[in-house]
Formats: C-alpha cells, sequence, structure tokens
C-alpha cells in the first residue's frame, strides 16, 4: 500500500513572546506573500537572539497509508493542533519532516482557510482554486456544499458576519466535498450542535469509504473507536502510542497528562471535621476493568473509590456519600449510601468503600470530588477541600455516535422521545 503521509523526525519549537503577523485585508494578504521571503531573512537574522522557547512538537514519526483513517489524541497542550498546522501548511516545521501525497483540504481553528472579506460564495471558489481545481469542477460540487452548510440566505454576506457555527459548517462542507486526496479535520467540529456533528461524522465516513485517507483530532473518543482505523497519542509533543483505536485510548484515558490534577492522597492536616472514628485516606477513579484512571468519558462505567481505616477496630452503621463540584464550589450532585438502602451494618478496621456509577452524566469539563463519612449521626471524616479533581472529555453518553451538546451542558440526561396525534 502506497503512503498518503509520511511524517519523519518532525519537531516545532516556538520563541515566547512573539507574535506572528496578522493580515488585516485581501490587499495584505497578497502583500503578504510578496515579501514572505524578505521576511525569512528577517527572521533568520534574529533566530540567532537569545529568547525563551519550547517545544510544541519533538521527533514525531509515523505514515498514514492511502485510505486510511487515523485519529490524532491527547490533551490540550500535546501538539495536536501544531502537528495539523505543518500538515495544512500554514507553519513551517523547526526540523524534520512531513511529506504528503495529493490535494489537502484542511478544516482547523475557527478562522483558518477562507479570508473574512470575502463572502461565502467567493471562498467556495478562492479555496477550490487553492486545491487547484478547476472552475467547472467548483461549480459541480457548489450546491451540494451550499445545501450541505444550510447558508443559502447567506452565501453572498462577507464571512467576517457569519457565527461561529455558521462558518464552521461552510468550512467542513468546503474541505470534506472538494474531493481532497487528503482531508485534516481538527476538533472545531465542537462548534457544531449534535445533528450537526452527526452529520459530519457521516460525511467523513463517506469520504473516507471512496478511498480517501482522514486525519481527525477529536476529544470525542466514542467518534475515534467507531470512525477511524487507527489512532497516535500525543503527549507533551511526543508520539506515545500508536494502533488500535481503542488501545490507544486506554492508554490515555489511563495516564494523567496534566501534571496538576490531585492524585488522590487526603493529607493529614487540611481542613477537616469529624471524630475520626473512621478515616479517609486516599481517592481514585476506576474503569470497568478496576483500573486507575485520570481522565474519563461522559457515558463510561466508572467507579469512585474511597480507602478507609477506623479507630478502635469495626465500625457499624456507617454512611459514606461523595459529592461532585465545580471548580468554582458550586455542587452539582451528591450520593451516598443512606440515599440506596441502610448503612453499612459492620465495616473492617481497613478497607476501600466503592462507589459504582454507571453511564457517567457530567459533560467535559474539570471537577472536584468531594467524600464524607458518618458513623450513626455522627460525623466521622468530611475532608473540607476536594479529596480528587476529576477531568471529564466527550463521550458517547447516549450510545448513538454523538456527544450531545459536549461542554455546553453540565448533565446529560437518558430519555425517549416520541410523537402522539392529538385527537
Amino acid at each position: 500500500m502506497t503512503w498518503a503521509i509520511r511524517v519523519e523526525g518532525l519537531g516545532k519549537q516556538y520563541s515566547l513572546g512573539t507574535r506572528e503577523h496578522h493580515v488585516e485585508s485581501f490587499r495584505e494578504m497578497l502583500t503578504s506573500l510578496m515579501s514572505a521571503p524578505l521576511r525569512g531573512l528577517s527572521s533568520a537574522r534574529r533566530r540567532g537572539k537569545d529568547t525563551p522557547a519550547f517545544w510544541a512538537l519533538r521527533h514525531v514519526s509515523f505514515e498514514v497509508q492511502q485510505g486510511e483513517v487515523v485519529g490524532i489524541i491527547g490533551r490540550n497542550g500535546a501538539g495536536k493542533s501544531t502537528l495539523f498546522r505543518i500538515l495544512g501548511r500554514i507553519t513551517d516545521p523547526t526540523e524534520g519532516l512531513a511529506d504528503i501525497r495529493g490535494r489537502v483540504g484542511s478544516l482547523l481553528e475557527v478562522g483558518t482557510g477562507f479570508h473574512p472579506e470575502l463572502t461565502g460564495r467567493e471562498n467556495i471558489y478562492v479555496n477550490g482554486a487553492i486545491l487547484g481545481m478547476r472552475r467547472s469542477e467548483i461549480q459541480r460540487h457548489f450546491d451540494e456544499i451550499v445545501s450541505f452548510a444550510e447558508i443559502e440566505q447567506f452565501l453572498d454576506v462577507p464571512v467576517k458576519r457569519y457565527s461561529s457555527g455558521m462558518y464552521v459548517r461552510l468550512a467542513f462542507a468546503v474541505a470534506a466535498h472538494l474531493e481532497p486526496e487528503v482531508l485534516l479535520v481538527d476538533e472545531v467540529l465542537a462548534v457544531g450542535d449534535a445533528a450537526f456533528q452527526r452529520k459530519c461524522l457521516e460525511k467523513m465516513g463517506d469520504v473516507a469509504s471512496r478511498g480517501r485517507t482522514i486525519l481527525f483530532i477529536s476529544h470525542n473518543m466514542a467518534a475515534i473507536e467507531n470512525l477511524c482505523d487507527r489512532a497516535l497519542l500525543l503527549e507533551r509533543g511526543h508520539a506515545v502510542r500508536d494502533g488500535d483505536p481503542a488501545k490507544v485510548i486506554a492508554t490515555y484515558l489511563s495516564t494523567s497528562q496534566t501534571g496538576d490534577a490531585s492524585d488522590g492522597t487526603i493529607l493529614v492536616g487540611v481542613p477537616r471535621s469529624g471524630s475520626g472514628r473512621v478515616y479517609l485516606t486516599h481517592a481514585s477513579i476506576l474503569d470497568r476493568n478496576g483500573e486507575r484512571i485520570h481522565v474519563l468519558r461522559s457515558g463510561m462505567d466508572v467507579t469512585v473509590a474511597l480507602d478507609y481505616v477506623t479507630q478502635g477496630g469495626e465500625s457499624r452503621n456507617v454512611d459514606v456519600g461523595i459529592a461532585f463540584h465545580r471548580l468554582d464550589g458550586s455542587r452539582l450532585f451528591g450520593l451516598y449510601q443512606s440515599f440506596l438502602g441502610p448503612p453499612f451494618a459492620l465495616i473492617p478496621p481497613a478497607g476501600t468503600f466503592r462507589c459504582d456509577i454507571p453511564n457517567f452524566p457530567l459533560a467535559a469539563g474539570r471537577y472536584e470530588l468531594h467524600g464524607r463519612v458518618l458513623v450513626g449521626s455522627e460525623e466521622a471524616d468530611w475532608p473540607r477541600q476536594s479529596v480528587l479533581t476529576v477531568n471529564v472529555e466527550a463521550g458517547d453518553f447516549y450510545r448513538s455516535g454523538s456527544t450531545g451538546f459536549g461542554s455546553h451542558a453540565i448533565f446529560m440526561v437518558q430519555g425517549a422521545w416520541n410523537v402522539v396525534p392529538r385527537p
């Protein structure tokens, strides 16, 4: 099989504190292109200056075969968008090479690819020309693009007046319908609503079925698993795992990549109240296999585990509860053993309280977990700060291939719609 994308030893270094030139108008864009060689000489002279720098990507190598669909995953700052900007020829690598065979259609961050002063109609033709298409080819797909984007009445309005949703709908329609050999799709799909996300995923599946190559960045692990042949995990600018999507996703979810989340240790000396007859020592989140995870998905079956010790041996009539809070301290929901049945009649001197939560209902975001224990009516232990910081990614809560409204909501609930005729 022939490769469509080849990346070898790719690296990108940025100097901190520098600003990229922003083109204000179409005329300035043309002027900018004409002066690019001179800017290159100027930047070369400045390269020797001692400025703080960091590597957004380093030593990244992989190949993508023609017709493959590859998902790129990793936490914010892992280097995903930098990789796509290099592949999309928006920025140059500092080291290594990135080769692509064929025309590239890219849907990166909102604001890339269209010129704001041009209308939607004009941008369709400009983008087609950039891809090397003849006017007759663009016209053949024109109506399909406009229909998919659902912007008929705004077609002759400058795109700078579009909402972010309108912009993304048109950008995706152009990228997917102008028949590029390689399609790069970043997480901008999160801007759209649930119906649009589903429509785009179906279109990408259609494009893939025609033998096109797709690279797809997403925090929607369900979409990665269902759509992609492979997944590549980036961590701190390095490619750390490449292979079967389910296995790569499992690695991603089981590894903390933020470095700033609570490790779950409930420290001695933190503000807490209670007699200490039962004392919480550690908190963690487990997946359905009992493995500790630092990142979970909406819709996952998870277990909250609270390790404890007691004073004086076994304890009777013990109630334990957890609560999830937003980072601003507002409480989202709580769950006590006494909500579900009687308190534990007897617990051993040391052990773990486990609370199983099927189909985890919180949308993508960062939350705090709190814990509390009572013995009878007596407060035993109540740490007055979070016992764990929980990172949640968008997931397939509804088991439909959609993340619903993703981060636009806090909770997701199961339900069923139907239509009842009027009598």
